[in-house]
């Protein structure tokens, strides 16, 4: 895949790295070259000295080939204007933003951009962590409707099958890692012990799958 991306701050760099370690073909634009030495010598990808919602720069970084572009200035203004060059004028399929302000989710959302807000997501994440103490989240989605967990089987669900554990629309077992190996489970699939859980969860049914898993108060 072919990915542009615009800001190399911690989050850009970052980005950009994983990216390249994984096969991908990366370029990265920064205006400052100081931030572009964060991606390191050894760097396989492409660094873009300039203004990244220029035209002749996206050009250079290879906008009119790529998959993928992510906006991920210190700048709302700057994000939001780049993303929407990459969208509207380049067609560039996947365009995630980095946004800054909680109360421009608005227009972001009014725009058609998929975004990620840090402080949103940290705030959720802090919730969670103090909130969810016996079953703590290993990923969420959306602003933290839905979340993803990992338990392992209690001893009251061994030789019980996945629908036992399942209600339609709040609580899915989504992986069995079994004797280190994970599968999609069927719903007749029976639970062994040492058996490894992977849960997706609406969040208005913690409590409900709580009692579920015996993780009553006092417990």
């Amino acid at each position: 895949m072919k990915v542009v991306i615009m800001g190399c701050g911690r989050v850009g760099s970052q980005l950009g790295r994983q990216l390249v370690e994984e096969g991908h073909d990366v370029a990265v634009i920064d205006p400052d070259s100081i931030n572009l030495d964060r991606l390191g010598p050894d760097f396989k990808g492409k660094k873009i000295k300039g203004v990244g919602f220029d035209r002749d720069v996206l050009v250079q970084a290879g906008i009119e080939q790529a998959d993928a572009f992510a906006a991920t200035s210190p700048s709302d203004n700057a994000n939001i204007i780049a993303a929407r060059i990459a969208r509207n004028i380049f067609h560039v399929p996947r365009v995630v933003v980095r946004q800054y302000d909680p109360r421009r989710a608005e227009i972001y959302r009014r725009l058609g951009l998929l975004t990620v807000s840090s402080s949103i997501w940290g705030a959720e994440r802090i919730r969670e962590l103090l909130t969810f103490v016996d079953l703590e989240p290993i990923f969420t989605f959306g602003h933290g409707e839905v979340f993803l967990t990992a338990i392992e089987v209690p001893l009251q669900l061994v030789g019980r099958q996945v629908r036992d554990l399942t209600v339609s629309g709040e609580i899915m077992v989504t992986t069995i890692v079994r004797q280190g190996k994970a599968f999609l489970p069927l719903s007749g699939t029976e639970f062994q012990a040492e058996d490894v859980l992977h849960l997706a969860i609406l969040a208005s049914a913690l409590d409900r799958l709580k009692t579920m898993l015996g993780m009553g108060e006092g417990e």
